[in-house]
């Protein structure tokens, strides 16, 4: 293997969730094999950088860690889990009870020339990898360019995406560079709030974010770690 290409990338958006996930990583993946980098923030920059560190390090696979507003009782705040599909909110025509997704329109997000082609085509929804763990399996996980502001939000999000259980801001941008690249993403996401919620105070971020930690290191068996709890 060339020393450029990774096994596993660890993708996260925001330094605070890097300086709280790095360290558990470097304590139980010792080597080069696998790599924490930072994303950024939202899906543009999360989708550029991403495709940047796609083409650099050439991993074998892909993890976006971090923090999401949950839009399911499913899912309490504090608690961490994997999702199967991620879908994008908020491309399209239009703004609340009007909108139309791209998709809706006729529009793809991604379509190549010919249509046998590969990658292909990209609608309003991507499947991602998915490692059944923990009691409850996710389904989907949304992708907006701002996060919900009210509970009014939320419902109107949950109409034009029944299926969803959380929101979170990069999923998405992530998952089309991932696929364009043709390597396999898998995304974990902490719970740290309800979506809607804007009064940090009552976020649980460093719970949601030891949530997801220890569901990275102990339920995905990431290649070469090896799991040390004191470190959760």
């Amino acid at each position: 293997m060339p020393p450029d290409k990774l096994k596993l990338l660890i993708l996260v958006p925001t330094r605070l969730e890097y300086n709280f996930l790095h360290p558990v990583v470097s304590a139980t993946c010792p080597g080069d094999s696998v790599r924490v980098e930072l994303c950024g923030f939202g899906p543009i920059a999360a989708a550029a950088q991403s495709a940047l560190f796609l083409a650099r390090h050439q991993p074998e696979q892909v993890i976006l860690v971090g923090i999401a507003g949950s839009l399911s009782d499913d899912f309490p705040v504090g608690t961490a889990c994997q999702f199967q599909f991620v879908a994008c909110c908020g491309v399209g025509a239009g703004t609340g009870d009007n909108h139309v997704s791209a998709e809706q329109m006729g529009w793809k997000h991604w379509a190549p020339m010919d249509i046998f082609s590969s990658p292909g085509e990209i609608g309003d929804k991507l499947a991602l990898q998915s490692t059944p763990c923990g009691d409850v399996p996710a389904s989907l996980l949304l992708t907006s360019c701002a996060a919900s502001a009210s509970d009014a939000d939320v419902q109107l999000r949950l109409r034009q995406f029944p299926d969803a259980v959380a929101e979170d801001m990069e999923g998405f941008g992530v998952a089309v560079a991932c696929h364009l690249a043709g390597v396999p993403l898998q995304i974990v996401r902490g719970i740290s709030n309800r979506a809607g919620d804007r009064v940090h105070g009552g976020w649980k971020v460093q719970e949601s974010l030891a949530a997801a930690a220890e569901l990275l290191v102990r339920h995905l068996r990431l290649p070469g770690c090896k799991v040390a709890a004191q470190q959760l």
